[in-house]
């Protein structure tokens, strides 16, 4: 499981269209938006790699200017755990 918020610049002119493919992306929600173009988005993924495809996907969306990571988190579900008997 792998879970990342960042901040998008859109330029303003582009806001409609830029959220409509956002919103149309599986696992990118818009958590918060502005008239001036500053979108708020967290992205879930199964794993590392297709959450950094899915990242660098944003820089693809027509009108978006910058995207910066603003937090990520890691977890391996399959990993081995050891459990304690009580």
């Amino acid at each position: 499981m792998n879970i990342s918020s960042a901040i998008l610049h859109v330029a303003p002119a582009h806001l409609a269209e830029a959220t409509a493919i956002l919103r149309g992306m599986s696992g990118v929600e818009i958590h918060a938006a502005s008239p001036e173009g500053k979108l708020i988005v967290v992205l879930e993924d199964d794993d590392l790699e297709a959450a950094a495809n899915k990242y660098v996907a944003l820089h693809g969306v027509p009108g978006v200017a910058s995207v910066a990571m603003v937090y990520q988190f890691s977890d391996d579900e399959s990993e081995d755990t050891e459990e304690v008997a009580a």
